[in-house]
C-alpha cells in the first residue's frame, strides 16, 4: 500500500502551520476575509450558506482503515458527527469553526492527509475507477499514474493561478467507472502491442456549458504522460479566456480553437517539454508502482457463500446489488451504499465511518475506496467472508441493497449547504428514494442513474443521469429541469432537456409518470430505462412527463 514519503510529510506540516497562522491573523482582525480568502481557498476552506466547509483531498479515492478512522474522529471533535463524500473522491465537513480548523487539519496530517489543491483555481484530486486494483477488467492499475500526477502537481509553480480549476480523471479498466470524458483530461489506460500507454481526451466538462471531451491523441506512451500532461495545461494557460470566468476553462478553450488547433499547441509545448524531463519521473513511477503492487490474497474457498446465498434472500438480494467482479475468482469488490433509503447521499455518520474502518481492517487488506457516486468500497472481500459482512453491515444500517437502483442518486449538497445553490438536492434525493421503495416499484424498474443538481454548477452532474434534474430559480421560486438519456460510461453522451420545468411538489408525480410509461414501454424486464430510451427516442417519454399539463390544457 503507498505511504507518503518523508517529504511529503514534511511539507504538509509546514503547510499546517503556515495556514494556523494564517487564521490567527483573519481571527485577530489583522486580514479581512477578502484577504483572506485566495489562502483558505489554498488550503480547501470555503465559506459556505451557514459556516465553513473544509473539503479533505482523499486522492485517487483510496483510503486506509486507519484515515477512515481519523475522519470519523475529527467529525466528532469538530464537526456534527458526520462526514459528506463527494462525487471528485473527497469528503467535506460542513460545520467546523473557523478556530478549529487548524487542529482539524494538524489532526489528518497525522495520519498523512490534508486539504491542499481541493479548492482554488489548481489541477484538483485526480479521480479514477473506485475499483482500480481489484476489477476483473483491469487493463492495469490506473493508481500508481494518479500518485504520479498528484506528485507532479501539487504546488506546481507555473500552475497555482490559472484561469480555472483543473481536473484530471483516468481509468485503468474496460468499463468506464470514472466518467473521463467529463473532465478536463480523462485518460484511458490502453494496451497497444505489448505497451501501456494513454487514449487522451481534452475539453470535458459539466457546469453551464457541458461538452463531452474530445480525443487529442489516440495512443500516449506511458513514459510521455506528465509533459504531455504539463503541455495541455500550459497551453491552456497561456491560450485560455481570463476576462469571463463562464469562458475559462479548457472546454471552452478547445471549443473556441477547435481540437485541431489546440493539439498544434500542445504538440509544440511538448517538443520543448519533453526534453525536460530526463527519466526522475520514470524513477518515482517503478517505485509507487511496486508501492501500489496487489495485496497478496491468499486463496480461499466460496463454496460457503454459495450455500449461504441459496438459503438468505437479503444475502442474495444485497449481493446481486453490491458484490462486483474481482480479478481474483475467490474474492469479490463490495460497494456499500451510503443511499439509505431517506438519508441525505453520500453522507456518512462517524460511528459508520467506524464500523467501515473496523471492516476493512478484519476482511478487506485495510483498503477502502470512495467512489464518484458518492458510496464507499472495500475492493479485496474473500467471498467466504461475504455473508460475516453482509451482517456486520446490516447491523450498521449500511447493507441497503439499491446499489444502480432508482434510490442511489448522485446529489449535490445543494440549498441546504452550498452559498451558490439556487434549489434543494438533498431533500428531493431523500423523498424520490423513499417514494418509490414504498410504491415497491424500485426493483421493478431496475438500473437506473438519477443525478441531481442544485444549480447550473453541476456539481451532481445531472447532465450525465439517465434522468437528471437541474433545480433552479424562477422569480424566487424553485424550477426543476429534468434531462434524458446522459450517460456517464464509456458511451458517454449528455443529457437532453425534455421540456419546461417543474415545481418542487410536482416533479416526483412527474418522475412516477415518466417511469411508469418506461415500464409499459419496455421490451422486456432486461431492457433497462437508458436502452429503453434509446431505442424509442424522447418523445414517448416526454408525453409522459408532461400529461398532466397537457391534459389541463385540454379541459
Amino acid at each position: 500500500m503507498f505511504q507518503p514519503s518523508d517529504f511529503d510529510r514534511a511539507a504538509v506540516r509546514a503547510r499546517a502551520e503556515q495556514f494556523r497562522h494564517q487564521v490567527a491573523r483573519r481571527l485577530d482582525g489583522s486580514l479581512t476575509e477578502d484577504e483572506f480568502k485566495p489562502l483558505r481557498l489554498m488550503n480547501g476552506l470555503y465559506l459556505q450558506l451557514h459556516a465553513y466547509m473544509l473539503r479533505v483531498a482523499i486522492p485517487y479515492g483510496t483510503i486506509e482503515a486507519r484515515q477512515m478512522r481519523q475522519l470519523a474522529k475529527i467529525a466528532d471533535a469538530w464537526d456534527r458527527g458526520y462526514g459528506h463524500f463527494t462525487t471528485r473522491q473527497n469528503i467535506q465537513f460542513n460545520w467546523p469553526k473557523l478556530i478549529d480548523v487548524p487542529d482539524m487539519i494538524d489532526a489528518l496530517a497525522d495520519v498523512g492527509m490534508h486539504a491542499i489543491q481541493t479548492s482554488g483555481n489548481a489541477i484538483r484530486n485526480t479521480t479514477t475507477d473506485a475499483f482500480a486494483g481489484a476489477a476483473a477488467d483491469e487493463i492495469a492499475d490506473p493508481r500508481p499514474y494518479a500518485e504520479l500526477i498528484r506528485q507532479w502537481s501539487t504546488d506546481h509553480p507555473e500552475f497555482q493561478f490559472l484561469p480555472r480549476k483543473f481536473k484530471i480523471a483516468i481509468n485503468g479498466a474496460e468499463a468506464d467507472r470514472a466518467a473521463i470524458r467529463a473532465h478536463d483530461v480523462g485518460l484511458q489506460l490502453v494496451e497497444r502491442d505489448g505497451e501501456i500507454g494513454f487514449q487522451v481526451f481534452v475539453g470535458g466538462g459539466l457546469g453551464r456549458t457541458p461538452m463531452i471531451g474530445k480525443e487529442i491523441r489516440s495512443f500516449l506512451p506511458a513514459a510521455d504522460l506528465l509533459p504531455y500532461l504539463e503541455s495541455i495545461v500550459a497551453a491552456w494557460n497561456l491560450a485560455g479566456r481570463r476576462d469571463n470566468k463562464y469562458k475559462a476553462r479548457i472546454k471552452i478553450t478547445v471549443h473556441e480553437l477547435g481540437i485541431d488547433t489546440f493539439s498544434e499547441m500542445v504538440e509544440a509545448e511538448f517538443l520543448a517539454r519533453r526534453a525536460a524531463f530526463r527519466g526522475a519521473d520514470q524513477a518515482i513511477l517503478a517505485d509507487l508502482k511496486a508501492q501500489f503492487a496487489p495485496p497478496a490474497l491468499p486463496a480461499r474457498e466460496s463454496e460457503s457463500f454459495e450455500t449461504a446465498l441459496s438459503v438468505d434472500a437479503l444475502l442474495r438480494d444485497w449481493a446481486a446489488r453490491s458484490v462486483s467482479p474481482h480479478h481474483n475468482p475467490d474474492y469479490g469488490v463490495v460497494t456499500v451504499s451510503l443511499k439509505d433509503h431517506g438519508a441525505p447521499p453520500g453522507d456518512a455518520t462517524s460511528d459508520q465511518m467506524r464500523l467501515l474502518a473496523e471492516l476493512a481492517e478484519r476482511y478487506g487488506q485495510s483498503e477502502l475506496r470512495i467512489s464518484h457516486e458518492q458510496n464507499v468500497i472495500l475492493p479485496h472481500i474473500a467471498k467466504a467472508d461475504l455473508p460475516a459482512l453482509f451482517e456486520a453491515l446490516r447491523k450498521g444500517g449500511l447493507a441497503t441493497a439499491n446499489i444502480g437502483l432508482t434510490s442511489d442518486i448522485i446529489a449535490c449538497p445543494g440549498m441546504d449547504y452550498c452559498a451558490l445553490a439556487t434549489a434543494r438536492s438533498i431533500p428531493l434525493a431523500q423523498q424520490i428514494a423513499t417514494h418509490f421503495r414504498d410504491l415497491g416499484l424500485e426493483q421493478e424498474i431496475g438500473a437506473l442513474k438519477i443525478k441531481i443538481s442544485g444549480c447550473i454548477n453541476a456539481c451532481g452532474h445531472h447532465h450525465l443521469g439517465h434522468i437528471g434534474i437541474l433545480g433552479l430559480d424562477r422569480a424566487g421560486v424553485e424550477n426543476y429541469q429534468i434531462t434524458l438519456g446522459g450517460d456517464a460510461t464509456e458511451t458517454m453522451a449528455l443529457g437532453e432537456r425534455a421540456g419546461p420545468g417543474f415545481a418542487y411538489t410536482e416533479v416526483i408525480p412527474a418522475l412516477e409518470r415518466l417511469l411508469r410509461a418506461y415500464l409499459e414501454l419496455r421490451e422486456s424486464a432486461t431492457e433497462s430505462f437508458l436502452d429503453a430510451l434509446r431505442r424509442l427516442g424522447p418523445d414517448p417519454f416526454k408525453e409522459a412527463l408532461y400529461a398532466e399539463a397537457q391534459r389541463h390544457a385540454a379541459q
